[in-house]
């Protein structure tokens, strides 16, 4: 009998261990995190284009997105979301929002609320706070190379269709139009990266000098490094975009 009692405790928890991990895998995100693999789909991140002409008021273009601007549309993503702005748990639940642009004209640039969070949120040390601010800087440099990788084939097959439009028989207005608004979207998806990595270079700076006043570690000559490097790429894009319409994006701090 005891051996009875013993097999059926087993096996309960046997059955018990597995339907946790499987909620747990369920839950899990992908890396830098990423919306887990059941929330996301192939064009997720359209929006992104479409946010972009609508806060300038130009019109978006109904052309379904190429194999190689979907790719420039999903490593935008990372690179204009915030860092930090995502608790750790809501990241692992595969919270997902869509950003508004920054020509809104609601849209402030706060650059020490990045400094703020991190120093604020509860940490074991400050060298974790440095290793956080380290993890960050190295995050968005990793991601700088293949996103303008993307981008300068998406503005050369821009240019090879703006070329072919003027030989295309019987092209229609409303065909000439959505061409031309997708090359605006994808130039201004561009210029939001690139107005987000300047603003990301400020928002590391005045973090890594709060820390140093507050908690001067060695790890900091690290994070001055990194931000030095992230802010060089940074001022020197290996493609430009055109500028977006004139209108200014407000900063605050």
């Amino acid at each position: 009998m005891p051996d009875s009692i013993r097999q059926v405790r087993n096996l309960a928890s046997a059955i018990l261990l597995a339907a946790l991990g499987a909620t747990l895998a369920a839950c899990s995100g992908g890396d830098f995190g990423r919306t887990r693999a059941d929330m996301r789909s192939d064009d997720m991140h359209r929006w992104l284009g479409l946010e972009a002409t609508g806060s300038l008021g130009l019109q978006a273009s109904q052309f379904q997105l190429t194999e190689e601007e979907r790719q420039l549309r999903d490593l935008a993503y990372p690179m204009i979301e915030p860092p930090l702005s995502r608790p750790a748990w809501k990241s692992v639940f595969g919270d997902y929002q869509a950003l508004p642009s920054p020509w809104r004209q609601k849209v402030v640039f706060d650059r020490t609320m990045y400094g703020r969070t991190l120093i604020d949120e509860p940490h074991r040390s400050h060298a974790s706070r440095y290793a956080q601010l380290i993890e960050d800087v190295r995050n968005d440099i990793t991601r700088f190379e293949p996103f303008f990788a993307s981008a300068i084939r998406v503005i050369d097959l821009d240019r090879k269709r703006e070329a072919s439009m003027a030989r295309v028989s019987e092209l229609s207005p409303r065909e000439k139009a959505d061409a031309v608004a997708r090359m605006q979207e994808n130039s201004l998806i561009i210029q939001w990266v690139q107005l987000s990595l300047e603003q990301r270079v400020s928002s590391y700076r005045w973090a890594l000098e709060r820390l140093v006043i507050q908690a001067p570690d060695g790890m900091a000559a690290d994070a001055d490094r990194l931000i030095g490097e992230l802010a060089a790429q940074t001022a020197n894009p290996p493609v430009q975009s055109q500028p977006a319409y004139g209108r200014a994006v407000v900063s605050k701090g």
